[in-house]
């Protein structure tokens, strides 16, 4: 996993920058929509919420922002928002998966499709790669001043499967089952992760030559970069030399 982990060091890295701040806090807002639709707006009684509310902290969402969030979704006038999903391949038969939250169908699908097009991408069928990711459940601790081994110790017998370490970050993966599960615990640990999330891991990792390998990116830039667009996954192997450009 740890390609992916480099990925999780990038988007902390540009969640840094004004424009990738506001683009995160708009996901996480979405989220929180979402889940007071759903639940209700009691974190105590919508986990969640309880789990934006802890990603909106980690990002260092102003409170009048979150709370102004969480009051517009409690709105009965506020738009339901929409999941949809994209199975999509770049070249060099890249696999690229797309979560989306929205409140317009037709706007989303025609973007999605728009851009994978114009970079010479296909779509593809919902399920055509299931064999290609697993969902797991991520969570980024920032290890801070606390003993690493621990720190290690207590993620483990929360539910952590496997742990790696980066720049000041422990990132804990579990079974997406047990998700619910490790949250929990971490709280009653008091254990406060900066970002948790189920995201889609890759099982295996596709080498791409560099020139080849900064036109994919391109092509993830642009979906991440759009209003509707909440993740981006994809097996394209994260060189030194992509990772520095």
């Amino acid at each position: 996993m740890s390609g992916h982990n480099k990925w999780s060091t990038i988007k902390r890295k540009k969640g840094a920058l004004d424009s990738k701040r506001s683009k995160t806090f708009s996901k996480i807002i979405k989220d929180i929509t979402v889940a007071v639709k759903e639940g209700g707006n009691d974190p105590e009684a919508n986990a969640r919420l309880r789990l934006a509310i802890a990603n909106a902290k980690g990002v260092n969402m102003p409170k009048e922002t979150l709370q102004r969030a969480i009051n517009k979704a409690s709105d009965k006038n506020t738009a339901a928002l929409v999941e949809m999903t994209f199975e999509c391949y770049a070249q060099h038969a890249v696999a690229i998966f797309i979560e989306c939250l929205t409140d317009n169908n037709n706007r989303t699908v025609s973007t999605v499709r728009s851009i994978i097009n114009k970079f010479g991408g296909s779509m593809g069928t919902n399920g055509s790669l299931n064999f290609i990711f697993s969902r797991k459940g991520v969570f980024e601790i920032a290890v801070g001043d606390r003993d690493v081994e621990e720190l290690e110790i207590a993620l483990i017998d929360a539910g952590a499967e496997e742990i790696e370490q980066e720049e000041g970050y422990l990132t804990a993966y579990c079974q997406m089952e047990d998700f619910a599960k490790m949250q929990k615990e971490l709280e009653t640990a008091g254990i406060e992760a900066e970002n948790a999330e189920l995201q889609r891991i890759p099982n295996t990792t596709i080498s791409v030559e560099l020139p080849e390998a900064k036109k994919i990116m391109r092509i993830i830039n642009l979906l991440e970069d759009d209003d509707d667009v909440q993740a981006v996954y994809h097996n394209m192997e994260m060189s030194e030399e992509l990772l520095e450009e």
